[in-house]
Parts: structure tokens; C-alpha cells; sequence
């Protein structure tokens, strides 16, 4: 399978399935939905690959495997989570914005901002699981197993914390309050510590199929930029800051990403 060919295929089923999640958006006039696409579409992508690729390699199964894993857990969460808090503020924020400032119909925005926007930068992001799924057909070596091990912690990882946060937000009495008790208490965003451990986790062992894996590269970076640079970190800390006095205190004491112990007051 040329790597051309492998790319070109899962670009046209990415933009496919934007596409459809686009109408579906304007029709019920939200597309905070997405998000949860965010996870479920690299499950999609990653068992294309696996097929178009004439799996099974012991890499791409494992690939698949993984990235199913994370993707079907975080998915179902954020769909879940979008089903009981409704509209995503943000969204609701960025659709008012460009009708208010430039005019455009929801159609419109919810296409430029969100869908036309997504849909590369998840096709870039899962790059791992497409062009790891090539290459060698032998067992995992050193850096594979290092990266299942990376993967399967971050998955872990990631779980807990999304947990924790649910039964804090589910308890009426923590309106207003920050989490900072279990995993919350060594990094302000276990959650996408744990994401970020998946995506370089799936790197390590694509790395191990030969340069098309080394060069997927793209994909880890371009996740710990969006999640500490651009949409997730400073759009999270940014909102807290302004809505919980007690957010200061804990950012004071308590590491931005990697895990660490609280600093003393």
C-alpha cells in the first residue's frame, strides 16, 4: 500500500464524515458535539487504516487496539457529558461572535470555525495510526513495548481523572468550588496529561515501522501544541481564573501539566 494512497483514502473518509457531522450540526443548531467526534473519528480512521493497510501486522493491531481503547472511552464520555450539560458555552460564544462581528449564518460559521477546522487537524493528529500501520511485520521491540506501556498508562490515566471530575461537578455541593483532591491535586489537567501520554505513547511504537512511522511525528506535536498552547490549557485556566477566586490559590501550588507533588503553601 503507498503511503499516498493509504493518506488520500482516509483524508476523503475524514471529510466525508465532517461533512455529514456538519449538517447534522445545522440542523440542530449546535456543533458542540464535535468534540466527542474529536476521539471517535481517530477510532474510524485507525481501523481504515487497518484495512486498507491488509492488516493484521502485530503493530497496526496493537495501533487499532490502543487508539480504540481511548478513542471509544473519550468519545462516549464527551457525548455523555454534552447530553446532560447541553451547548458548549464556547461554541455558543464563537457562533455569536462571527454572527454579531461578520455577519455569517450558522451554517456558515459552524463550517469555517469548527468542522472545516477539525477535520485536518484530526487527520494530523491520529497520523500515528495511519503510517504505523506499515513498515515492519515482526513483534514489538524495545520502543514499542515503551510506547504500549506510555499509551496504556495515559489511557488509565486519563480515566480516573475524567471520573474524578464527574462525581466533583455531580455533587451540588461543590458549585463554585475547585477540584483539587485525587489526581487534580498533582497537575491542573490530569486529563490531558493522560491524553497527551496516548498520542506520544502511539508514536513510539509507529516510530518502530520505519521512517513513515518516524515522520509521523506531526501528529504527538501537533496535540501537545492545540492542549497546551492553543485551545486546550489556556482556554480552560482562562475561564477559571475569571469564575473561581480559589483558582489562583491552586494554580500557586499545584503543577500546570506533569504530575508532580504540591508545592507548600
Amino acid at each position: 500500500m503507498d503511503i499516498a494512497e493509504l493518506l488520500l483514502m482516509n483524508a476523503v473518509i475524514t471529510a466525508a464524515c465532517f461533512f455529514v457531522l456538519w449538517r447534522i450540526a445545522v440542523i440542530i443548531r449546535d456543533p458542540s458535539f464535535v468534540d466527542s467526534w474529536w476521539a471517535l473519528g481517530m477510532v474510524v480512521i485507525a481501523f481504515a487504516s487497518l484495512d486498507i493497510t491488509h492488516g493484521p501486522k502485530p503493530h497496526g493491531l496493537i495501533l487499532t487496539g490502543l487508539c480504540a481503547a481511548w478513542g471509544v472511552r473519550l468519545g462516549a464520555y464527551l457525548l455523555w457529558r454534552w447530553r446532560k450539560q447541553g451547548p458548549d458555552r464556547r461554541y455558543k460564544t464563537m457562533m455569536g461572535k462571527a454572527e454579531a462581528e461578520k455577519g455569517w449564518s450558522f451554517e456558515v460559521a459552524s463550517l469555517r470555525l469548527v468542522f472545516a477546522l477539525q477535520a485536518p487537524l484530526l487527520f494530523i493528529v491520529c497520523l500515528p495510526v495511519q503510517l504505523g500501520q506499515r513498515g515492519v511485520d515482526g513483534p514489538l521491540g524495545l520502543v514499542g513495548i515503551a510506547g504500549m506501556t506510555l499509551a496504556v498508562l495515559g489511557i488509565g490515566f486519563e480515566t480516573i481523572a475524567d471520573a474524578q471530575l464527574a462525581a466533583f461537578k455531580g455533587d451540588p455541593e461543590n458549585a463554585g468550588k475547585v477540584l483539587d483532591t485525587g489526581l487534580w491535586r498533582y497537575t491542573r489537567h490530569p486529563n490531558y496529561f493522560g491524553d497527551l501520554c496516548v498520542w506520544w505513547g502511539l508514536y513510539l511504537i509507529a516510530a518502530e515501522t520505519g521512517i513513515a512511522g518516524v515522520l509521523s511525528i506531526a501528529g504527538p506535536i501537533l496535540i501537545t501544541f492545540l492542549l497546551t498552547r492553543w485551545s486546550g490549557i489556556p482556554t480552560v485556566e482562562g475561564r477559571l481564573r475569571r469564575r473561581r477566586p480559589e483558582y489562583e490559590a491552586y494554580v500557586q501550588r499545584t503543577s500546570s501539566l506533569i504530575p508532580m507533588p504540591p508545592k507548600k503553601a
